[in-house]
């Protein structure tokens, strides 16, 4: 289902993930022809700035859940994923027959997708959509602080600092190195487009190689991915988890990286071999890693990545910024005028590959 095109009913659209009401009014004024379902005591307080999931401690009463269950019965588009889970998204999908569109609010939504073992019927009858690129200049921003840590020795400079130490040494540029990024979609062409202006050569690996992509000198088939990672002095990771992503840098392509490369994730932590990682990392065979995202989230107390002093560590928090509901939001607004219209919606989540 790709669009709606031309009917007389309205396009009853619930918000089903915490949201701002300046931008609830802001959807409100898209189309005459849709109505808003939005009772923000229905939904968990949000606990910072564009936070979806919301107090976990959150329940809503007898009557409350009663109101819930009426607006999802209604609803032919849901923005947001109830509680960010795959277990919200699969009950809201059997609680909502009406449910034709479903607009996420993370870039990564096809995981939940996947995750809520969904049936075809439910497939077939629900399009998900997901807010991939919203979400690009903070993690481009997160992927340089990483290269920069290690090429300027970060650490050193926190212990001397603490150690009251004076000592002179010469650390690298980032001019001239070059910096290859495993998924050159929205996140990794601004990665691209930062990591130039520092002056390095820039090399994307694409699933599928076509024309040229702004701000990237080479374009090669994930098929290269061991021979260009001794090429690098930075790998960044981008890509989803998927069937064909999961265990992509294996425990060989983590050893082909040379002393000197920074490895840095901002995509899923399946894609990587975190064990073969975090070898490379205590034995020194690396520079240093700057990770945003883990096998298993969140990461165990008694994970090694913890106290290492070349590991840079982000909660898988490196998306967020207090601008993000209102680029969401953007993007919701474009989708929905493409929905009224009955054209194809962007960011759509394709069934079975679930990206």
């Amino acid at each position: 289902m790709e669009g709606r095109g031309e009917q007389s009913n309205p396009v009853e659209v619930m918000i089903a993930s915490p949201l701002e009401e300046e931008l609830v009014r802001e959807l409100e004024g898209v189309s005459s022809r849709i109505e808003v379902l939005y009772e923000p005591d229905l939904l968990p307080p949000p606990r910072y700035p564009s936070d979806h999931r919301g107090d976990e401690g959150f329940r809503r009463d007898a009557a409350g859940e009663r109101r819930w269950e009426e607006m999802l019965a209604r609803a032919e588009v849901l923005f947001g994923v109830p509680g960010e889970s795959a277990g919200g998204l699969a009950d809201a999908v059997q609680r909502a027959p009406s449910l034709r569109w479903l607009q996420a609010t993370s870039a990564g939504a096809g995981e939940q997708v996947r995750g809520a073992n969904l049936s075809r019927e439910e497939l077939e009858r629900v399009t998900f959509t997901t807010a991939s690129g919203v979400h690009a200049v903070p993690l481009a921003e997160f992927c340089l602080l990483g290269i920069l840590t290690f090429a300027k020795d970060l650490p050193r400079l926190e212990r001397d600092k603490s150690q009251r130490r004076w000592d002179h040494y010469p650390t690298r540029e980032l001019r001239g190195g070059t910096v290859l990024i495993v998924g050159v979609g929205e996140i990794g062409v601004e990665v691209a487009r930062l990591a130039r202006c520092f002056g390095m050569h820039t090399v994307g690996l694409k699933r599928r190689t076509g024309g040229p992509i702004p701000h990237v000198d080479e374009v090669q088939s994930q098929n290269a991915l061991k021979e260009l990672i001794p090429r690098a002095d930075a790998v960044v990771v981008t890509l989803p988890l998927t069937q064909e992503t999961e265990g992509m840098i294996d425990r060989e392509a983590v050893g082909l990286m040379r002393p000197e490369s920074v490895f840095v994730n901002v995509g899923r932590g399946g894609v990587v071999d975190e064990a073969a990682l975090t070898a490379a990392l205590e034995e020194g065979r690396i520079a240093g890693a700057a990770l945003d995202v883990f096998e298993k989230e969140p990461l165990p107390s008694d994970s090694p990545l913890w106290s290492l002093p070349n590991v840079l560590l982000s909660p898988h928090t490196a998306a967020l910024a207090e601008s993000e509901n209102q680029r969401i939001v953007e993007l919701f607004k474009e989708n929905l005028r493409c929905y009224l219209d009955g054209e194809p919606l962007r960011n759509r989540v394709e069934p079975g590959v679930f990206y």
